[in-house]
């Protein structure tokens, strides 16, 4: 006990001291928001990262999707490597940079309504962005309970959300998106360091990576092929490639992972951070999903019910099979999980109150806000944001459909997102009638699942295979309707898109000239 409290006041006191050094950075909107667009490479790739990982895919998708397609699952964390990480780099990355500089833009909603000329988009996407990310934040402190009930017996699952609820806070609200970017470098090293060694542990607790596979092969569950577990792609190869889709192509739409391109500080840093990023996911995510892969040799250590449920779901799952590890592996466990959801808490609520803020509340309700007036109200947002995500939280119990939130938070954000923005960057003619319609599928198809979904046919009542569909449904929606509808100010898109063909000057070893 003494181990894992100390390990979690040295992380809590690193935590804190780097908001309060961060302070300088955050004085002003660009610094609180963007970090003066001058963020290194390690620590933009690694924000993204830990951004896009946390508890809810170390504890609760490692261990549905483990025990669903068994080692096959570790295809998602590959996925997210290289469509999540590598491609969106590759794709979004330099473009995102070049267009919301030339643009002034801080957040997505600011670039849908500069993009496209309309104050309209703006003000729906801010909304869109705060109905949706709140229970995606909430989701986040779920992944910690069983974590925090094997470790400290006797701790109220409350004091652990409250805990990590105001520390979060503090080095936030301290240091803005530098605090927020500094630690996320931290809580990745802890991360990546952490998932080695509870891989390993856990494979030895099995006797090894082949006596492990071996086991897995011996698994036998009625509908399934004898040794589906341990096979290529599993036992449901559609349903693996529907969850690879949206925990991959979801990142490109989600406002918390694009805005972090936002503050990309030059050429060089982007061939870095895409390199940085991608090896990052390999392991984390790889990591992940591969040891939840094995859940299914734990059998003997989990409760079932009369109807053959998990009792406590799949959430109990990588819990279960982590409470045989050496004291010192669970604190470092306990402090692999607090990093994976702080991380990414931090980020939402900042991608939530800045677009709340700048994109609603200034020049809409609040016509005269001075740069030190919005970034008091950014901060009082992220109090709001983090005590209303808190309160979900602690009260899982009476709103059962959290759970679901998630997929349907990821989905609705991603699906409404992705394409315009996407298309926004490349295409000059994609027009402001076709931001609306994505906005109207996307998000419409999702609320309709959470609150229909017996009605829907039996492939599209999960909320992760309805995301997809609303996903790749906004990539078709937005050229067939730009074709179809007045296209934009020609003038105004060309000015726009200058942005990519000014000339830079170059060292030689960057090019071999003409």
């Amino acid at each position: 006990m003494g181990i894992k409290i100390g390990m979690l006041v040295v992380f809590f006191a690193v935590m804190i001291a780097v908001g309060l050094y961060c302070r300088k950075h955050s004085t002003d909107v660009r610094g609180f928001v963007l970090g003066g667009r001058a963020v290194g490479p390690w620590l933009t790739a690694f924000a993204y990262g830990t951004s896009y990982f946390s508890a809810v895919i170390f504890v609760g998708y490692a261990g549905q999707f483990g025990w669903k397609f068994g080692i096959a699952s570790t295809w998602i964390g590959i996925g997210n490597a290289v469509l999540g990480s590598l491609l969106a780099w590759m794709v979004l990355g330099r473009r995102t940079r070049l267009m919301t500089q030339k643009l002034e833009s801080a957040t997505m909603p600011e670039f849908f309504g500069k993009r496209y000329g309309s104050s309209s988009l703006k003000i729906a996407a801010s909304l869109i962005v705060f109905v949706f990310m709140i229970p995606y934040t909430a989701s986040l402190y779920n992944g910690l309970s069983r974590l925090f009930e094997m470790a400290f017996p006797g701790v109220s699952y409350s004091v652990c959300v409250v805990v990590m609820a105001i520390l979060t806070g503090v080095y936030v609200i301290a240091g803005g998106y530098m605090a927020t970017a500094i630690n996320d470098f931290i809580q990745g090293v802890i991360m990546i360091v952490g998932i080695v060694a509870v891989i390993a542990a856990v494979l030895s607790q099995n006797g090894g990576f082949i006596e492990a596979l071996n086991g897995l092969a011996a698994v036998s569950v009625e509908g399934s092929a004898p040794g589906a577990f341990n096979s290529f792609f599993g036992p449901d190869p559609l349903g693996l490639l529907f969850v690879v889709i949206l925990t991959s192509l979801g990142t490109w739409g989600l406002p918390q992972m694009v805005q972090k391109f936002y503050a990309i500080k030059s050429e060089k840093d982007i061939t870095k951070g895409t390199i940085i990023s991608t090896v990052f996911a390999i392991i984390v995510a790889g990591g992940c999903y591969f040891l939840g892969g094995f859940g299914r040799l734990f059998t003997d250590r989990l409760t079932f019910l009369e109807n053959g449920s998990i009792v406590g779901g799949f959430d109990a799952i990588v819990p279960t099979m982590l409470s045989g590890l050496p004291d010192i592996l669970i604190a470092v466990v306990i402090v692999l999980v607090l990093s994976a959801s702080m991380s990414t808490l931090s980020s939402l609520v900042l991608a939530s109150s800045s677009t709340l803020t700048l994109d609603f509340l200034k020049g809409n309700i609040i016509k005269d806000m001075s740069e030190k007036k919005q970034v008091f109200i950014m901060r009082i947002f992220i109090v709001v944001f983090i005590v209303i995500s808190a309160y979900i939280a602690i009260n899982k119990d009476k709103l059962s459909a959290i759970a679901d939130m998630m997929g349907i938070s990821w989905g609705a954000m991603a699906g409404a997102f992705l394409a315009p923005f996407m298309y926004g960057l490349y295409w000059k003619n994609a027009t402001r009638t076709s931001v609306w319609a994505s906005f109207i599928f996307g998000t419409g198809l999702m609320i309709l699942n959470m609150l229909f979904r017996g009605y829907f046919p039996s492939i599209l009542q999960s909320p992760i295979n309805s995301g997809v569909v609303a996903m790749l449904g906004g990539l078709i929606i937005v050229p067939i309707v730009s074709l179809v509808t007045k296209k934009p100010d020609k003038a105004l898109t060309d000015k726009m898109f200058t942005c990519y063909n000014e000339e830079v000057v170059v060292s030689a070893k960057e090019s071999l000239g003409n």
